[in-house]
């Protein structure tokens, strides 16, 4: 369906770092073309990778100082003279800043031979994919993203090569202003670029000159992540972080001792090195805590070995977290804290089963399979269809690979397995895993392992095929749950047909539940799968999940969150004009956004969409004492002051601006907290909120110099301080 005609905007992501000049470690070549005169582009990256003007493309004003202006002509480019880019399977980041109405080849390096070259260029072919979208290619394979480069508007291109090995055009990502563009069109090849040939800007292997303006033009010997990406793009040329964690963030170590190496951030003399089993502790260790292993210039450090952290060894089965921040004291800004990066020691027992612990299976067919414990030798498989049985079992199929075929199974039916460990010094008994066949009872929603679920949730699921009706099971202990009967507090009473949903009310916070839904077939009861859910400590005003493209149904975003069509007092425009209507790619979390697009011209000063609650209304209960969202702007953006509104059936609305007058301009997601005293300073009554509204102009009560851009909201959430 068409969604009804509006204005539209584009939008520059940008994330503002204020970071002082610097050689970035891994930025192998840097022109950024201020040089304002002569016949040499100089490198400023160090590595003296200057570049010869051929056919005299001007020097003009740039997006960051200076610029080169081409004009498309035949052989004018910039060339460097026995430097021939980032070779071999290499990971890597090419990156620039473009300005064009125009097709054909930004930079190129490498042997004109598949899989050997590596051109970035504004696609102009509708065979492969989006015309005057970014486009990567190695002779004989492509990707394409999606975003329309040819505007005559400055853009920020990057592509990002990233894999472990024996890569293909699939490894690659791209980024359009700071944002990872969707596929328009690929071809697969592998990867593997040959020298030989000197680098080229503006031109490449197959004379398709680039008429444009380009600026800031960069190579990294590796893949950026986002946050790097969007600092190199704002024009800083130091990232003050530690960077590139050997093993890999959420690596399987297979060993009682690990070496833990990274790269330095750029302004780093020293590193100060946290490392425990205990994800929050390291996040929130200062040197005083038992975490601290020390203060140190190298950049590495040994763990499970005597003299070291964990003297004893790592433990099988446990996850480990460790951070790494960087230390200048000649800066004020130091220390620079890190990420925090994990890796896993397996455990002795199985683990990894597919079908995944309590998932269905679409056929009566089944190969099951697993990760095998550490060390493990011989595997020891143990398969029913009732559970007791399989836990209890002592005699089962020994089998020297890590998959079974346990033959043809009944529809509608649930099944356990379990598979026991022997590493020639021990048996380490499994876990008992479930699965359903076709029919069964299934789709939990909140989905089986959700995490974060809010405090006010209805559970839900589909019902088995030819049950009658459908018992329900809700504790916080698993195996009380897997065991209760009818006469257990856990047991929540029985669903017929038709109603496969249960309101528990208000859950705990922090607090793991698990659920069980048994079919009642002649009277008898079948026991499902045991289901688990994590509850986080919020209530969910809206995530942006629900909508779908299904306006007759009345489904669509713009169909909830009442924006300024039709009005001549309100500039807003939620949602796109045609599907999908929801933000799919820039989100917070999950997979949907709301675009916010504002036009506070032509007479009109403000610009809002507006929700009428139906739950949750009481902003009381549950000990909650704020409002959180979050939102991203662009720099592109008109800096209209943000503010969030809320109000009562009757009464005029409370209003909350944002402090940052140019926060609409403020790329990456940022969390908005709102103390809901706030409003109810105002004379809200909190215990039955109807509307909550955000917006961008006059009614913040901050001065709006008028303009337009795009907003984008998500998770937005009532918790406790």
């Amino acid at each position: 369906m068409y969604r009804r005609l509006a204005h539209s905007t584009v939008s520059v992501m940008i994330l503002s770092l204020a970071l002082a000049d610097s050689v970035h470690a891994g930025l192998v070549a840097h022109w950024k073309f201020d040089d304002g005169a002569g016949t040499v582009a100089a490198d400023s990256s160090g590595y003296g990778h200057n570049g010869a003007l051929l056919l005299d493309p001007q020097w003009v004003a740039g997006k960051f100082g200076g610029a080169l202006e081409f004009a498309g002509l035949s052989g004018q480019h910039v060339e460097m003279e026995g430097y021939d880019g980032i070779l071999g399977t290499q990971n890597r980041t090419a990156m620039a800043w473009i300005k064009t109405a125009g097709y054909g080849d930004w930079i190129s390096w490498g042997q004109n031979t598949n899989t050997q070259k590596w051109i970035g260029r504004v696609n102009d072919n509708a065979g492969n994919g989006a015309v005057g979208a970014l486009r990567t290619e190695c002779s004989g394979g492509y990707i394409i993203s999606t975003t329309v480069l040819t505007d005559d508007e400055w853009h920020h291109v990057a592509s990002v090569l990233e894999s472990a090995g024996a890569p293909t055009i699939s490894d690659i990502r791209m980024y359009v202003d700071g944002v990872r563009e969707t596929i328009s069109g690929s071809q697969a090849v592998g990867i593997n670029t040959v020298g030989g040939r000197n680098l080229w800007i503006a031109d490449g292997h197959h004379n398709r000159p680039l008429p444009s303006l380009m600026d800031d033009v960069r190579l990294y010997d590796h893949a950026l992540t986002e946050a790097e990406l969007l600092a190199a793009m704002e024009g800083s040329e130091g990232y003050p972080y530690a960077y590139r964690p050997d093993p890999k963030d959420g690596a399987v170590v297979e060993d009682t001792w690990a070496s833990l190496s990274w790269s330095a951030g750029d302004f780093a003399v020293s590193h100060d090195v946290y490392l425990g089993d205990n994800l929050n502790d390291v996040e929130e260790a200062t040197r005083d805590s038992v975490e601290f292993r020390g203060n140190q210039t190298a950049t590495f450090y040994v763990a499970g070995f005597p003299g070291f952290a964990y003297p004893e060894g790592l433990v099988a089965g446990t996850t480990y977290y460790w951070r790494i921040d960087e230390v200048n004291d000649a800066d004020p800004n130091s220390p620079w804290k890190g990420t925090i990066w994990s890796f896993s020691i397996p455990p002795k027992t199985a683990y990894n089963p597919n079908p995944a612990d309590g998932a269905g299976i679409a056929d009566t067919t089944v190969t099951l399979s697993w990760t095998p414990g550490f060390g493990a030798k011989l595997n020891t498989i143990y398969f029913g269809d009732d559970f007791d049985t399989v836990a209890n079992a002592t005699a089962g199929v020994p089998v020297g690979t890590t998959s079974y075929n346990p033959g043809p199974l009944g529809a509608e039916k649930v099944y356990y397995w379990r598979v026991d460990e022997f590493d020639g010094f021990g048996t380490y008994k499994g876990d008992v895993w479930t699965f359903t066949t076709p029919g069964a009872v299934g789709n939990p929603q909140p989905a089986n392992g959700a995490a974060d679920v809010a405090m006010a949730t209805v559970l839900s699921w589909t019902p088995a095929a030819t049950a009658a009706s459908h018992q329900v099971y809700l504790g916080l202990d698993k195996d009380a749950v897997r065991s209760a009967g009818t006469a257990s507090p856990d047991y929540k009473g029985s669903r017929t047909l038709g109603t496969e949903t249960y309101d528990p009310g208000l859950l705990e916070a922090d607090t793991a539940y698990y659920w069980r839904i048994d079919g009642i077939y002649n009277g008898t009861p079948v026991k499902g799968p045991v289901w688990t859910f994590m509850v986080g400590a919020h209530l969910l005003v809206d995530d942006f999940e629900s909508y779908t493209d299904d306006d007759t149904a009345g489904q669509a975003i713009w169909q909830t969150w009442i924006d300024g069509f039709g009005t001549t007092d309100n500039g807003a425009q939620v949602g796109y004009l045609l599907p999908p209507y929801a933000e799919q790619t820039i989100v917070h979390s999950g997979s949907q956004s709301m675009p916010l697009l504002y036009v506070n011209q032509t007479g009109k000063t403000n610009s809002e969409a507006a929700m009428t609650l139906t739950a949750p209304r009481d902003w009381t209960t549950a000990g909650v004492s704020e409002l959180s969202l979050w939102f991203r702007g662009a720099s592109a953006n008109a800096a209209e002051p943000l503010y969030v509104a809320v109000s009562n059936t009757a009464g005029s609305p409370a209003v909350a601006a944002h402090t940052n007058a140019n926060s609409a301009r403020v790329g990456g997601w940022t969390q908005w907290v709102i103390p809901l005293q706030t409003f109810a300073d105002q004379g809200i009554n909190l215990t039955n909120v109807d509307k909550i509204a955000v917006g961008l102009g006059a009614r913040s009560g901050m001065t709006a110099p008028g303009g337009t851009g795009t907003m984008y909201f998500d998770d937005i959430r009532l918790q406790s301080r």
